[in-house]
């Protein structure tokens, strides 16, 4: 073949596949242009004609679809602009279905019950619009887990009648590292007006109290909104609760280790001089202001858990029916009934480990003995003042005794 002749071949095959390419990139152009497609058939107005048949509703649910770490309070509901609600059904992976509520205006539903932590929820909601066009929404979501969360346990009891040196104290289950945004949380009131600080003794415990004891017959109101509240690293609150308290007479008892007599006053008066024993020489009692955290008709004291113990490793003692015991510290103080040792005792000689101990008899069920009339007359929360015992001062978080430090201390420990 000639070179003339192959260059023309190749200016064919060259036309010929350009051909192609043009037609191909340009038939679209070509259709549009012969009008096919074009009018009622086209893809924009199939899309006009379906967007004339959507609903208006905007379904929104909370949390978002895919969330963790969710509130198990206030963060799930549903709403609706643009339309009312038809249907709300929410339920466990499981499928345990959630009660909820519809608003009057059938915009919002939200649960009525407080969700689970560590729970997948699935939600699946309808709502119309003005033209009775319908829309649905599907999400799911999973509530913060116990490892990411913190709780506080309280005292006292919502509802209780407590004494007058009765603090508010509350145990956090998580150690708080963010203690400002935790207290900033934790609102205490007093019907009374009076001043309530919080003080935090360790990360995990904050205790509430007034300058002085609670007003007689006031009320106090503990308010917990620390749902979603950053305690540390990863670890979210969930509590959101009101609580309220009622203080009650004004009830105050004086332990003299030195008469060996304890006198209970009440509004000021002395209602009531009772002999008592209190820690032998070698066994002192705490000295300073406690205050009743327990009452037990009988329990059982062994002195093994406190450090009372022989060489053999057992406890110096081991009284299975202590009658009318009241705990006064953590550490094992108690002022308590008494009827092993010799009546002559009491009033004339500290015998004790630490306790204060009252006359009684044995079964707690003489009502009157000594130790039986000061534990029907005690509330929690009543004070006791024990002073000349030659020990030391009762450490403030040994118990709720936080009335032995003085009120520039107290602030002093307080993160707002």
């Amino acid at each position: 073949m000639t070179d003339s002749k192959r260059r023309k071949g190749l200016m064919a095959a060259s036309a010929l596949l350009g051909g192609v390419l043009v037609l191909t990139a340009c038939s679209g152009g070509d259709d549009k242009a012969s009008g096919s497609g074009s009018g009622d058939t086209s893809q924009a107005k199939a899309d006009e004609a379906a967007a004339k048949k959507s609903s208006e509703a905007q379904i929104t649910i909370t949390p978002k679809d895919g969330s963790n770490n969710a509130s198990i309070n206030n963060s799930a509901a549903v709403t609706v602009s643009k339309g009312t609600l038809t249907s709300v059904a929410m339920t466990t992976a499981d499928g345990k279905a959630v009660t909820g509520t519809l608003s009057a205006d059938k915009k919002t539903w939200k649960p009525t019950t407080q969700l689970e932590r560590s729970t997948n929820y699935k939600v699946a909601a309808e709502a119309k619009d003005s033209e009775g066009r319908v829309a649905h929404e599907n999400a799911s979501f999973t509530t913060v887990s116990p490892a990411n969360s913190f709780i506080g346990n309280f005292t006292p009891e919502d509802g209780s009648t407590v004494g007058v040196g009765m603090p508010v104290s509350i145990n956090f289950d998580k150690a708080i590292t963010n203690k400002a945004a935790v207290q900033k949380g934790i609102t205490v009131t007093s019907s009374s007006g009076q001043e309530v600080v919080g003080h935090w003794f360790n990360a995990n415990r904050i205790d509430f109290r007034p300058e002085t004891y609670w007003k007689e017959n006031s009320t106090v109101t503990l308010k917990l909104a620390l749902d979603g509240v950053q305690g540390a690293s990863g670890v979210y609150g969930v509590q959101q609760k009101t609580v309220t308290f009622h203080i009650g007479r004004n009830q105050i008892s004086y332990v003299d280790a030195q008469t060996k007599q304890l006198k209970v006053t009440r509004d000021g008066k002395v209602v009531k001089t009772i002999p008592i024993s209190a820690g032998s020489p070698e066994n002192k009692t705490y000295e300073g202001i406690m205050v009743m955290s327990e009452k037990f008709k009988e329990t059982r004291m062994n002195g093994a858990t406190v450090g009372f113990t022989d060489d053999d490793g057992k406890g110096e003692y081991d009284i299975k029916d202590v009658p009318h015991a009241i705990r006064l510290t953590n550490s094992g103080t108690f002022l308590h009934g008494n009827y092993w040792g010799a009546k002559s005792i009491f009033g004339s000689v500290n015998t004790s480990h630490g306790c204060v101990g009252l006359s009684d008899t044995k079964g707690a069920n003489d009502p009157n003995t000594p130790a039986a009339w000061m534990y029907n007359n005690s509330i929690l929360g009543d004070v006791v003042v024990v002073k000349n015992t030659g020990d030391k001062t009762v450490a403030p978080d040994n118990g709720f005794n936080g009335w032995n430090m003085d009120w520039a201390q107290w602030k002093a420990g307080s993160a707002v």
